[in-house]
């Protein structure tokens, strides 16, 4: 199945029957094709938009191997013969203005006379076909396109007047399936349906209040349309439908463990974090105190805190963890932190402890007085190293044990586990989280942090579940960093790039040089979220074993140590690597994507990313983030084959252009399939969102989440309401719950 198309229908006696027992076995492998095997799923498959007669499609704005449907008129029809003794008709239609060619082939002209005998000048229709491209003369056609004409296409006269004055629905079709066909079984079914064969997932007095069609209503309206008012309706009733059924899940898991109970873990005069605020070299931000506040006051409390933290690349946000985490080691419990890589929880261990010095030395020489104890917790420890930390973790003398996937070990115990915190949560899923929370005696609090700005109308549908705080804005001192787009295949251009990373070197810096790929031979990206190349032709990526190679023998950089850091390295490997790039013995260093996120080098003041323009926005952000760490200003060197007005090109200008998080997931939403930027695509399926754009549905999401929240208040497994709880079943199902799951 793909996406909701059918996560709101509870399969009744019709809806739940395969297409192929109903309409036929040909039309069902049609639609098979599709991936609708329902009739439930067939009537969620909505039409992408509304053909009207008269109202042309712009044949300008054809893009080429796009599969396109559109409104046109025959305006000229020519058939010859070919010099193999074949037939070659040629038929020109136009939308007023411009002309698109379609072309069909015959083994001779009398296999033709059908479609000369209809293709006639004059004679409007609905065309579709892969946009291809005459090898004569360069322009688009479509080659054997299948065909539709307006009022001849009809069973009788009065059919063909009808259908001259509704809008005709276009659907997402295939080159196997166009349109016209699952029209056809559309409006095979719809007669069939009674209000019983549709349960309605929207309860009657939600429907009554906001003056929504029934479903089956809306459903007959979408497909067989009499105005445009009608599809309006239609469509913000199934819009609405598809915002409530998530966010009424999302309320019900909120409801569920805020009914479970936490121990209180309120802060503690003279404790471990009283004694860390008085050692801070700096001042804590108004963002940070006041988000302190928040997640202070809900520790305290007796229902699990569950927060999402996210907040600009450098806002502080692990001191803000850190204080969170000290408060509940003051009161007696033990804290577990959880990061997606080795590399990243070992800089969290580095940054704890330098942050925490001697009180997070307890029991060691120098140690504090009032101190606890940091334990990391990796699956590449060594078995002594390991039986140590587990130790510490069962016993409770470690108050912060921070680790991989290893904490999720059914061997990994807590005395007394009080708070998880999950870094970067789009690498793990709400299954993974609960394994952990699965080891404390009661629930424990949750902070979820995320590096990443995400716009609110995504929070609300994707983290709806916690509450949200933000931190916008940066520590005073942290520096400046300027962003520039570099034309690959700029000679000069490039050679200043190099010369430049010299520069930074030679005055103490440190650069970064990022790559898509580990090896020119291989096929991993290790971690790169790449998007499609916006380019008339796929280039090789550049890679980082090829690229050191080339560094090295540079004139450019000629004596520098350049070193490499990547996914296929030994733990042991890529701690070298970073301390020796820390340390400066080896200043330059060249990298895939693993330094996005937690790697704290304050030295580092360039980064050079090379095929900048097949990263995301979000992903470039966060890599820039990995300079201007310290008191120096950085530059960022974006190397790129932009062409101009390009997916790509926007991206990059905008990144140049502002350091504003928010303003880039923003930009990064609108340029970005939705689906992907909810997850749902990352396992190769379609967006799990049909009607419903939280990029211009924010009003649909927020009213739908007040009510749903209302809904789930008054019943809180929803017993009362079998139609919605059928609804969030299905949307369960399969992928869609790792969509929801955020993994």
């Amino acid at each position: 199945m793909t996406g909701l198309e059918d996560a709101v229908v509870r399969p009744g006696p019709l809806l739940g029957q395969q297409i192929s027992t109903v309409l036929g076995l040909t039309t069902g492998k049609r639609m098979a094709k599709l991936g609708l095997h329902t009739v439930g799923q067939l009537l969620r498959h909505y039409p992408r938009r509304y053909a009207r007669h008269g109202q042309m499609t712009d044949l300008a704005s054809l893009t080429a191997k796009e599969h396109v449907t559109v409104m046109a008129r025959v305006a000229q029809a020519t058939v010859r013969t070919t010099r193999t003794g074949g037939a070659l008709m040629n038929v020109e239609i136009t939308d007023g203005a411009s002309r698109l060619g379609l072309v069909f082939f015959g083994k001779s002209k009398g296999a033709l006379r059908y479609h000369e005998g209809r293709l006639t000048p004059g004679v409007e229709g609905l065309f579709s076909g892969e946009v291809g491209t005459d090898k004569l003369n360069g322009r688009p056609q479509l080659a054997h396109p299948t065909y539709r004409l307006i009022g001849v296409d009809v069973e009788d006269e009065a059919e063909g007047i009808e259908e001259t004055r509704r809008p005709i629905p276009l659907y997402p079709a295939s080159a196997a399936v166009p349109t016209e066909h699952i029209e056809k079984a559309v409006r095979a079914i719809l007669p069939l349906l009674t209000p019983q064969d549709v349960p309605d997932p929207l309860p009657a007095e939600l429907l009554a209040r906001r003056e929504l069609p029934e479903l089956l209503g809306a459903l007959r309206a979408l497909h067989r349309p009499e105005d445009d008012d009608e599809i309006r309706s239609a469509q913000e009733r199934l819009k609405f439908e598809e915002a409530f059924v998530l966010q009424a899940e999302l309320a019900r898991r909120r409801s569920r463990v805020a009914r479970e109970g936490a121990v209180a873990r309120p802060p503690r005069d003279g404790g471990i974090r009283t004694a860390f605020d008085a050692r801070l070299p700096f001042t804590l931000t108004e963002g940070q105190q006041r988000v302190g506040a928040e997640l202070s006051a809900e520790l305290a409390g007796e229902r699990p805190m569950q927060r999402l933290l996210q907040g600009e690349v450098g806002s502080g946000k692990t001191v803000v963890a850190l204080r969170a985490m000290l408060q509940v080691v003051d009161a007696g419990g033990q804290a577990a932190l959880l990061a997606p890589t080795e590399v990243l929880a070992a800089q969290h261990e580095r940054t704890l402890r330098t942050l925490l010095g001697e009180l997070g030395e307890a029991g060691m020489l120098g140690g504090a007085d009032d101190a606890t104890r940091i334990t990391l917790l990796t699956g590449s420890q060594s078995a002594a190293v390991r039986r140590k930390a587990l130790a510490e973790a069962a016993s409770g003398a470690a108050g912060i044990v921070v680790g991989t996937h290893a904490l999720l070990s059914e061997h990994v115990q807590f005395a007394d586990l009080g708070l998880v915190v999950v870094d970067e949560q789009h690498r793990f899923g709400v299954e993974q989280r609960d394994t952990l929370r699965a080891k404390a005696r009661s629930t424990p609090h949750l902070l979820v942090m995320t590096a990443t700005p995400i716009p609110r109308t995504v929070a609300m549908t994707v983290f709806g579940d916690l509450e949200t705080s933000v931190l916008d804005q940066v520590p005073a001192g942290r520096a400046e960093v300027v962003t520039h787009v570099v034309p690959a295949g700029n000679d000069r251009w490039m050679q200043r790039t190099w010369q430049r990373v010299r520069e930074e070197v030679a005055a103490g810096g440190r650069a970064y040089i990022v790559c898509a790929r580990i090896d020119p031979d291989a096929k991993d990206d290790d971690g790169a979220e790449l998007v499609p190349d916006d380019g008339p032709a796929r280039r090789p990526l550049r890679a980082v074993l090829e690229v050191a190679e080339q560094l090295t023998d540079s004139p450019e950089l000629a004596g520098l140590p350049v070193g490499v850091l990547h996914g296929r390295m030994t733990p042991e490997e890529k701690e070298r690597a970073l301390a020796d790039f820390a340390a400066g013995t080896v200043p330059v260093l060249v990298s895939t994507t693993v330094v996005e996120v937690g790697v704290d080098v304050p030295a580092a003041t360039v980064m050079v990313v090379l095929d900048a323009d097949r990263f995301g926005v979000s992903q470039l952000h966060q890599l820039r983030g990995r300079i201007g760490r310290g008191s120096k200003p950085g530059v960022c060197l974006l190397v790129a084959d932009a062409f101009p007005g390009s997916p790509a090109d926007t991206r990059l200008r905008t990144l140049a252009e502002t350091r504003d998080g928010f303003r880039l997931a923003a930009v990064d939403l609108e340029l970005r399939r939705e689906g992907d930027v909810l997850g749902a695509a990352q396992s190769g399926g379609a967006t799990s969102l049909r009607l419903l754009r939280v990029t211009r549905d924010a009003d649909v999401i927020e009213e739908a989440r007040v009510e749903a929240r209302s809904v789930v208040a008054a019943d809180p497994e929803l017993e009362r309401h079998p139609d919605l709880l059928a609804a969030i079943d299905v949307l369960l199902d399969g992928e869609r719950e790792e969509f929801l799951d955020r993994t």
